[in-house]
């Protein structure tokens, strides 16, 4: 695990977001309870450590910045990402993780019992079937989806002042032409990665009020 921390602190540092020990032990925790969930679980397709580390953390943590307001759901959620590694960096924000497979939900409430996460809970659901008693001031996810469909299913979910943050590969120039509110392309830089990544932030969505 020496790599991976090494790996994690050198991407937080380019990625100018502060860590103290206590954090990246937490996200070094987090990588081993999906290394060795991800055998009965196959929770991820990333099966290295230090591939977890640049492809699942630093990726999340990526978008860290653009993440408002105190009410964040994680929508797709997977194996917790981003939802928990974005969570044990922003502790005073309540994170809700949604995912409809019912074996990632029992991993992700594993995680957060023993990372000690008190400002996460986990529903096993589908995004569109959810009822939430207080809307959303961020709703993000890794882009399980089209734009529009995305929009379509989680829009009831958002507060009205709230956004829709979608996390893509390459910019989406085809989706982005069905997309009527506004939006930002936001180019991220993920450290360790190649690859082209971006995030689409949607605004106006809500269906509310």
């Amino acid at each position: 695990m020496e790599m991976c921390r090494q790996i994690l602190q050198e991407g937080l540092q380019e990625l100018n977001i502060s860590a103290d020990e206590h954090k990246v032990e937490l996200l070094l925790a987090f990588i081993k309870l999906i290394e060795k969930w991800n055998k009965a679980y196959n929770l991820t397709a990333v099966r290295k450590p230090e591939e977890m580390a640049r492809l699942h953390i630093l990726d999340s943590m990526a978008v860290m910045p653009f993440i408002q307001g105190n009410r964040v759901a994680d929508i797709g959620t997977g194996a917790g990402l981003p939802g928990i590694p974005l969570a044990i960096f922003l502790p005073d924000v309540e994170f809700t993780l949604v995912d409809s497979n019912s074996k990632k939900t029992r991993f992700v409430q594993q995680a957060i019992l023993e990372l000690k996460l008190k400002n996460v809970k986990v529903i096993h659901s589908r995004v569109e079937k959810l009822q939430s008693d207080t809307l959303f001031s961020t709703v993000i996810m890794r882009a399980f989806a089209s734009l529009e469909d995305i929009m379509h299913l989680s829009r009831h979910l958002i507060d009205k002042e709230g956004i829709l943050l979608a996390m893509k590969g390459q910019k989406p120039d085809q989706e982005l032409v069905k997309i009527a509110l506004p939006y930002s392309i936001i180019p991220v830089h993920v450290p360790g990665i190649e690859a082209e990544r971006c995030l689409i932030q949607i605004e106006k969505v809500a269906d509310n009020g």
